[in-house]
């Protein structure tokens, strides 16, 4: 009994979110209510006969999860916070692009960046560079959102060829389903999806973007902290790799580097360097917080578990195909934890397609990946029925992908 209520509030929660511009309720607000009721309800009414204790050690997991999420997020917007208002990445965007761009060509180059930068970013400073780049050109909201849906969807393909670009290609590798030679085979069909969307957004598109002809000034102190920002991702990536550090801890490290070498650089009216991580639009952070104890009690309830006997009526390929959708709605992480702990047998190339799946289907809708609430966040206009407008044009780029993973596997493997 107390299972199906938690699922009804799960649903209702998931409804509010979808119509937020309807509703006016902020939906970071209807996340955290629902998500700290449905674990309140569970510590009531024990599930599948829990004691409070047991329940207490799923919450304590579920909370681990979040909390490394959390400052892993702070971490990396405190970063970005600081230079966009430096008026760095405008600074650097000038640079970058020519004085006028048609925008079609931009929609090519913000997806070429997205996918390019997630490949060796996390998805979520890439996310958050990316729209930082897009808010800094000043275009109409209608356009504003086709650029923000490309970068949602590029970024999430860029990372999934990596072992540390994605969590789900991570647990798939740890499980020796694949090897790293084998994820690099999604590179290119990936990357072949991100340009049949670009290509697909970009109809419509005629103007050009004119980019501010005044050259803004990069200040020393503002290059060494961008620096500071690489070397943390790079570094991020490189101990993650030989050493197994989590990625939060060094982003963390990163943190206090830039804090410390920020106190000792020249100063303007006092500015202290603390003051960019009050910048942190904490509710995206509350946004997460709920969704994730709502994905986590779906997850203790058993929800998850029974997705993975569709592989019982269905060939792999059809399954890991819907999988993908799947993984719009649910998180990818839960749903690959129970589809490994199932232990299907799939061939690598269904491995593969699996992989894809996960890690590019929540793209799908904007609720679905940390890039599209990232996203949701940064951009206003961006929500949940705005974002579904163009649900065709995704459907379309993540499939031309998956089949494309089918036939770069099944040729490079053969």
């Amino acid at each position: 009994m107390i299972n199906t209520i938690i699922l009804i509030l799960v649903i209702i929660s998931f409804i509010m979110i979808i119509t937020e511009d309807l509703i006016h309720i902020n939906k970071a607000k209807t996340t955290l209510f629902f998500g700290t009721l449905c674990w309140i309800l569970a510590f009531i009414f024990p599930i599948n006969s829990n004691d409070s204790i047991q329940t207490n050690h799923q919450l304590n997991e579920n909370l681990l999860e979040i909390a490394t999420l959390w400052l892993f997020l702070m971490s990396a917007m405190t970063f970005v916070a600081y230079l966009n208002s430096k008026g760095f990445i405008s600074a650097l965007v000038q640079r970058i692009l020519p004085k006028s761009i048609s925008e079609r060509g931009l929609m090519f180059v913000i997806a070429i960046f997205a996918f390019v930068f997630s490949s060796f970013a996390d998805n979520v400073t890439a996310t958050l560079v990316a729209i930082a780049v897009v808010l800094n050109l000043q275009l109409e909201v209608r356009k504003r959102l086709k650029y923000a849906t490309l970068i949602v969807f590029s970024v999430n393909s860029g990372g999934v060829s990596l072992i540390t670009g994605d969590v789900t290609t991570l647990m798939i590798f740890l499980e020796n389903k694949v090897t790293i030679s084998n994820l690099l085979i999604l590179i290119l069909p990936s990357f072949l999806g991100v340009l049949t969307l670009a290509s697909l957004l970009s109809f419509g598109l005629s103007g050009n973007v004119q980019l501010s002809q005044t050259r803004l000034k990069i200040e020393k102190p503002d290059i060494i902290i961008a620096i500071i920002f690489m070397l943390t991702i790079s570094g991020t990536l490189l101990l993650n790799v030989f050493f197994q550090i989590p990625p939060v801890l060094s982003f963390l490290f990163g943190l206090s580097v830039m804090f410390l070498v920020a106190n000792m650089l020249p100063k303007k009216k006092n500015e202290d360097v603390l003051h960019y991580i009050r910048e942190v639009e904490y509710d995206a952070l509350l946004f997460f917080l709920g969704v994730l104890l709502l994905v986590g009690i779906l997850k203790e309830i058993g929800v998850l578990s029974g997705f993975t006997e569709l592989y019982e009526f269905l060939p792999a390929m059809q399954v890991n195909y819907i999988v993908g959708f799947m993984s719009s709605v649910i998180d990818n992480v839960p749903l690959t934890a129970a589809l490994l702990k199932a232990d299907v047998e799939m061939k690598v190339t269904e491995w593969l397609m699996l992989t894809y799946a996960t890690g590019v289907g929540g793209s799908i809708l904007v609720i679905g990946s940390a890039a599209g609430i990232i996203a949701m966040s940064k951009i206003k206009e961006l929500s949940f029925m705005s974002y579904l407008r163009n649900i065709g044009y995704l459907t379309i780029a993540y499939t031309v992908g998956y089949i494309g993973v089918y036939f770069a596997a099944n040729w490079t493997l053969a």
